[in-house]
């Protein structure tokens, strides 16, 4: 599957969104990708988690995403590779297991994300596996809108990402859309808390 082919399903589950908007890390931008709607259909949600396994490079253990963004996704993702999926969730402000989840000392753990932008929840659920014993083995995305080929190559892990997306965003304070005052305030569609920036 093209990258061109990927974007194309995410037009036609009304999951590409254009507009002001603030993403989950904070920075602002003209365009958002809901991968809920996306991941919605079942059929979508398989093709593109068959699509990541086919392109991965390593034979995981277990596959974990952060909540609420990736839980649908790490669940596909491990359904075709036959492994559990696990997700993390923020306790106080940082990334922790849940619900009886407990990573096996070193288990090799592939950390899965749906939208990738900074990188910035990747990298907590990546110190909370380490600091569990698991071993991090790579990471994989539908989308990635880093301006990077791999985001993690400090880390010293493989990424897999179905399409690479040139995407505009901005601090808040330096934000054009927010500076022009016609696109209204920007909308957090996503999964953390606070529906709209006033920045």
């Amino acid at each position: 599957m093209e990258a061109a082919q990927v974007l194309d399903l995410f037009r036609s589950s009304r999951a590409l969104l254009e507009g002001h908007f603030q993403l989950s890390s904070g920075r602002h931008s003209n365009q958002y990708f809901q991968c809920a709607l996306l991941l919605a259909e079942p059929k979508h949600a398989e093709t593109m988690a068959r699509e990541v396994a086919s392109k991965l490079r390593v034979a995981p253990e277990l596959v974990i995403g952060p909540a609420l963004g990736a839980v649908v996704w790490s669940q596909e993702v491990a359904r075709v590779l036959g492994t559990r999926a696990f997700f993390s969730e923020r306790v106080d402000g940082a990334m922790a297991l849940r619900r009886g989840f407990e990573i096996a000392p070193g288990e090799k753990l592939l950390i899965v994300e749906d939208v990738l932008t900074t990188g910035g929840s990747v990298r907590e659920v990546l110190a909370l596996v380490k600091k569990l014993g698991g071993v991090p083995i790579g990471v994989a995305s539908i989308i990635n809108r880093s301006g990077r080929v791999n985001p993690f190559e400090a880390e010293g892990l493989p990424f897999t990402a179905l399409a690479a997306v040139e995407a505009f965003s901005w601090d808040p304070a330096e934000c054009p859309l927010c500076k022009s005052g016609t696109h209204g305030p920007a909308i957090k569609p996503g999964s953390r808390p606070g529906a709209v920036s006033k920045a």
